[in-house]
């Protein structure tokens, strides 16, 4: 979800615990090969072995149209040994469409299949090559031909949306649809889509068929919902449609895995790494951007988000919620010497030489600053 989930949120969520894996924001693909400082600066993670501070690996996605190009550029993202590399099928955004990315390719089954087949001839036998989609682009008239042929092309795992591009993000999410799919190919099948809460994992899994689930906006909105989702599947999650239905029963509506005063220490954390990585101007919009999602889960956030929604200086926002303005170049509290350089600040030098020639980054969709709000 590029604008919203990046390295920050990731870091920051993966330390709640309760996930196996994360998928990083699309890293577009035009034209040509990019350098490897793209590849970190999107994902800083491949500058620490792959893995969130915590310890959970993150899996790499890249987007576009040309298959070549596309494994070109995954020969030299494998270079830097990711946990592996996704392919995006399943953007809705207008932008991203309009030049022939996401789920506009959902309507060239036969493509979808040629990318996913360059890029696994690309990369190392032993690296895991994903896919995600959408049930369609308009309609889901091709949605068994584009799983068939990600399947037949050699991804190892399949990640389905439950709903069509047009469909966008308005509730509800199918699946059941996922189902289907997941009933036409032998690959593994994870379920995403409207999320939210521990009700909605529990239903999704049962109607799905699915046994592992991919979690964005809903996670961001609560922090704890993985933990909270392992928690009611219980000890017995090698089969998680019966362990939901055998622990549905069990589980608290509405309970949360994380109480909302365990919330301020990680968003101070989560702001100290915006404060040093994000422009200024910036840096109070990714807050109450964040705050703004946790409203749907927590009274208290609606409280705090009205107090701080017209604060724009940074140093004013940290003062006013955590009382402190949190230096923007000192290192968090607990981090280790070895994790002080990120993507950012270790590439700055190739930034400025790469913007002066006008190269790599000249389309303005590659241009993924950590600091947007757009979340897609």
């Amino acid at each position: 979800m590029e604008g919203l989930l990046d390295h920050m949120l990731r870091d920051t969520l993966t330390r709640v615990g309760g996930v196996d894996r994360c998928v990083s924001e699309f890293i577009r693909i035009t034209d040509r090969l990019l350098p490897r400082r793209v590849f970190t600066r999107i994902v800083p993670e491949l500058l620490h072995g792959g893995r969130t501070r915590a310890g959970v690996p993150v899996r790499a996605q890249l987007l576009g149209s040309d298959p070549q190009c596309l494994a070109e550029n995954a020969a030299r993202l494998a270079e830097l040994d990711p946990e592996g590399i996704d392919l995006n099928f399943g953007c809705p955004a207008k932008t991203v469409n309009r030049h022939r990315g996401g789920a506009v390719l959902l309507d060239e089954p036969e493509l979808v299949g040629e990318i996913v087949a360059a890029v696994r001839r690309a990369v190392p036998a032993h690296l895991p090559v994903s896919a995600k989609m959408r049930l369609g682009n308009e309609d889901r008239g091709r949605m068994l031909d584009c799983a068939r042929a990600i399947e037949a092309a050699g991804a190892s795992e399949l990640v389905v949306h439950g709903r069509t591009k047009r469909d966008g993000y308005k509730p509800p999410a199918y699946w059941d649809q996922i189902a289907v799919l997941r009933e036409a190919v032998g690959i593994d099948v994870v379920a995403n889509g409207e999320v939210w809460t521990v009700e909605d994992a529990l239903r999704c899994l049962e109607e799905s068929g699915c046994t592992s689930l991919m979690l964005g906006r809903g996670m961001v909105a609560d922090p704890g919902l993985a933990l909270a989702v392992r928690a009611a599947l219980g000890p017995a999650q090698g089969d998680a449609k019966d362990a939901a239905k055998s622990n549905a029963r069990d589980h608290v509506p509405g309970a949360t895995a994380l109480p909302w005063p365990d919330m301020i220490p990680l968003m101070e954390g989560f702001f100290a790494q915006v404060r040093r990585n994000v422009a200024t101007r910036h840096q109070a919009g990714r807050l109450k951007q964040w705050l703004h999602y946790l409203r749907r889960r927590y009274p208290e956030a609606e409280d705090t988000y009205q107090r701080v929604r017209t604060i724009n200086a940074p140093d004013v926002l940290a003062m006013t919620l955590f009382g402190r303005p949190l230096d923007p170049t000192a290192p968090p509290p607990d981090a280790e010497e070895d994790e002080l350089v990120d993507a950012f600040s270790a590439c700055e030098a190739d930034d400025r030489a790469l913007d002066e020639r006008a190269a790599d980054l000249s389309d303005p969709d590659q241009q993924q600053d950590s600091d947007s709000l757009i979340a897609a």
